[in-house]
């Protein structure tokens, strides 16, 4: 009996365990960029925000998927800590859904609902299709597993070794908490550990009393993996880490003193022991969110104490947003990568400005000022090229894949930017230096002028990149022909200068022509950032039916970055 018991335990939690992944890994494709708009928007208000934390978890069936996509959030600025809160509060409220599903024996269609998720993989091409597919295949593969685990604990119910250990949990209350703990950070899943809890209650294994201190063990176990998992990545991503545990501990202490009147009040809610433990779950997680509420800003003032900001070197030669935990869910990858990139374009913005400063003042200080930023500059254009790479090896729909490629492109426009001001820029005012002679008034009046519009349009595009304004890409697009008339009448004018016999014009002519043409190629390069911006919602020819073209991408890619880097 005991090997059958193992055997059925073993590959029913297989099943559940990768039926729960399959389920969660898909709905997040299929909520994709429309889940980060929603949580941006909604969130500011903490009680919208905590009914979204118990959506999103019921649509993804995992709370850990929940917290990666806030961290992700969080780390990118585009919601904060406090927000981030109130949608965990919700989300420990959404877990007790799937106890719910299995209370009402949803088990029985778990079979079906693997035939159909299957028929719809195999027999269907486009990418969402076959996403909808998993997620049913998931759901149904998560219910079997727990039909299979059902089925087997249910002869255990007369074995007297068994019953003997189930009583010895019974007088030991915190040491079953400490089991379903420990339980439920092995297999990385509170939902999976009171799923066999609630199985173990159904076949009257256990008391309703025991199986609430089961209950309290996995969701404390649950918090560690996430709190494994954000050590040694962002500070943010380590507050809501601890924040979860710090609720979940909250409520386990409110509750220990009150376990048996508890017990009492969720007898009377139904006779069904598998129902109590599904209530017992739901009623401890809602008494969590209702205590915590009103305290969040205490809570994000105390987790920041904890956990205080890194003080950051002025020399970090790291990127600031990306963190490899995030390319599992794409969407989040990829708004990360987005922040990156607005961080590199700070730093080219920043060389920019100050380039022409460095012909009006031999400044060493200035000049190191520039060589410094433009090393960061080639640090963070790899760094987030090679992470774009690694999320072109997920499957992506069309929309996300446009993105990837589309950052590439810009990152390696402003990684030759600063190559450009670093490389040539940096050159030409380190030989006007040597030569000891200053521009004329007027060639001083034209480099300004030409200065300022590049300047501009460099704002510009880096604020369309910030918002996804197309409008005002264009409006880029509409000022770049302009810098070359621009550039042409300077030329012109200089070259007339030249003719009336102007010494300074003379002894910098070179260097003055050199700059401007040095401006009209930095503009050349703002334009193709702009160009990216208004064809990035384009749709690209390309079929995402097959595994296959997601690596397609990565190639791409990959290619890409040989043409930067090689």
């Amino acid at each position: 009996m005991w090997n059958e018991f193992f055997l059925g335990l073993l590959g029913g939690m297989g099943l559940l365990l990768f039926g729960m992944q399959m389920l969660s890994e898909s709905l997040q494709t299929i909520a994709g960029l429309r889940l980060k708009i929603i949580l941006s928007t909604l969130t500011k208000n903490r009680f919208v925000g905590m009914l979204l934390g118990v959506v999103i978890t019921v649509l993804f069936q995992s709370s850990t998927a929940t917290s990666v996509i806030l961290v992700g959030l969080t780390s990118a600025s585009i919601i904060t800590l406090n927000q981030t809160l109130s949608v965990l509060l919700g989300s420990g409220i959404g877990t007790t859904i799937t106890a719910q599903l299995i209370a009402f024996k949803i088990t029985e269609v778990a079979l079906p609902m693997v035939g159909i998720g299957a028929m719809i993989i195999f027999f269907t091409k486009r990418v969402k299709h076959r996403q909808y597919g998993l997620a049913i295949l998931g759901f149904g593969l998560t219910f079997l597993g727990l039909k299979i685990m059902s089925d087997t604990m249910y002869p255990l119910r007369d074995d007297p070794f068994f019953q003997h250990l189930m009583v010895g949990l019974e007088n030991k209350p915190f040491l079953a908490m400490l089991i379903a703990s420990l339980f439920a950070f092995l297999v990385h899943s509170s939902a999976a550990t009171i799923g066999i809890i609630m199985l173990l209650a159904m076949q009257g294994l256990t008391s309703l009393e025991s199986a609430i201190f089961l209950l309290f063990g996995a969701n404390i176990g649950t918090c560690f993996t996430a709190i494994l998992s954000s050590l040694g990545s962002s500070r943010e991503s380590q507050r809501v880490a601890f924040a979860q545990v710090l609720f979940k501990i909250i409520g386990v202490v409110i509750m220990l003193p009150i376990v048996h009147p508890f017990a009492d009040f969720v007898a009377m809610t139904t006779s069904n022991h598998g129902h109590q433990v599904a209530n017992a779950h739901t009623v401890y997680n809602i008494l969590v969110a209702v205590v915590c509420l009103p305290f969040l800003n205490k809570f994000e003032s105390v987790l920041s104490k904890i956990i205080p900001d890194k003080k950051e070197s002025k020399n970090m030669q790291v990127p600031r947003y990306l963190n490899d935990e995030s390319i599992k869910s794409p969407v989040i990858g990829i708004g990360l990568a987005t922040r990156e990139t607005l961080h590199m374009s700070d730093h080219v913005s920043d060389m920019t400005f100050a380039i022409l400063k460095v012909f009006k003042e031999n400044d060493p200080e200035l000049l190191e000022y520039i060589m410094e930023k433009e090393k960061y500059v080639d640090i963070l254009a790899r760094e987030t090229s090679q992470f774009l790479a690694k999320i072109l090896r997920q499957t992506l729909t069309k929309a996300d894949f446009n993105r990837c490629i589309g950052l590439m492109n810009i990152v390696n426009d402003f990684e030759h930017i600063g190559d450009i001001i670093e490389k040539y820029i940096i050159d030409l005012a380190k030989e006007k230096y040597k030569i000891n002679f200053d521009f004329s008034e007027k060639g001083w009046q034209e480099l300004n002028e030409m200065h300022e519009r590049v300047c501009e349009i460099i704002r510009m595009v880096s604020i369309a990149l910030a918002t996804n304004n197309q409008d005002l890409a264009r409006e880029v697009l509409s000022i770049q022909p302009e810098l070359f008339k621009l550039e042409k009448h300077f030329r012109q004018r200089h070259i007339d200068r030249l003719m009336e016999g102007a010494q300074c014009t003379e002894e910098t002519s070179s260097i003055h022509l050199d700059l401007i043409n040095a401006f009209l190629r930095i503009s050349d390069h703002v334009k193709n950032i702009a160009n990216t911006i208004v064809s990035e919602s384009l749709e690209v020819d390309i079929d995402f039916a097959k595994r296959e073209d997601a690596f397609d991408g990565y190639d791409h890619a990959e290619k890409n970055i040989e043409s930067i880097y090689y």
